[in-house]
């Protein structure tokens, strides 16, 4: 039977960003179309942030120039401007509350040190029995391990679990490890999904 259910941070609990918003800020900072994910996630400090090893701080810091900041307050006021746009994903979040009290549930994030305050500041956090965050964990899905720390913390082996990602390659991986894995697209896909599993396994349905 299933008891936890996990999702993922990123464009699944937080709500995808537009691409005009992203172009917005290219526009902004005269880069070319794509540029801004390319240097925010594709560059080494994204993946030491990720890991723990720098930084919030750092990170923008590290990357500000890339980005054509030139100064310790641009770059503090592009990133704040960031985040401000930067909104819960409604539809999951109306599911996540339906699940409450009826199931365990847990976030696992591939993000930077100090996710829990990011889920306070939206005052979400008290729906989660667990927190995992890469940046504090100091290893990043689809490593094992970090799967294996979220099931270890929920008191769950796989088979009671069921993980929401909306990258296809971690959902694999959790299922490789036994979990339920569902790949995430939409709200209103994840709640049918959902729907049908936790019903098939024997639980109550959302």
């Amino acid at each position: 039977m299933i008891k936890a259910i996990i999702f993922d941070f990123g464009r699944v609990i937080s709500a995808p960003k537009p691409t005009s918003l992203f172009r917005s800020y290219e526009d902004e900072l005269e880069l070319a179309p794509g540029m801004l994910n390319r240097i925010m996630f594709g560059s080494d400090a994204w993946q030491e942030v990720l890991l723990g090893r720098i930084t919030a701080d750092d990170y923008w810091h590290e990357i500000g120039p890339a980005l054509g900041l030139r100064t310790p307050e641009e770059i503090d006021t592009f990133r704040r401007r960031y985040f401000a746009d930067e909104a819960i994903n409604v539809g999951v979040l109306d599911l996540i509350r339906q699940l409450h009290g009826h199931y365990k549930l847990a976030v696992l994030s591939n993000s930077p040190p100090g996710l829990e305050e990011w889920l306070a500041d939206w005052e979400i956090l008290g729906l989660f029995d667990v927190v995992v965050c890469s940046g504090d964990e100091g290893v990043t899905k689809p490593d094992p391990a970090i799967f294996e720390l979220t099931l270890t913390r929920l008191g769950i082996v796989p088979e009671e679990g069921v993980f929401i990602d909306d990258d296809p390659g971690h959902v694999e991986a959790a299922r490789g490890l036994g979990l339920h894995g569902i790949h995430y697209t939409t709200a209103e896909a994840l709640a049918g999904e959902l729907d049908n599993l936790l019903t098939s396994e024997g639980g109550s349905a959302c």
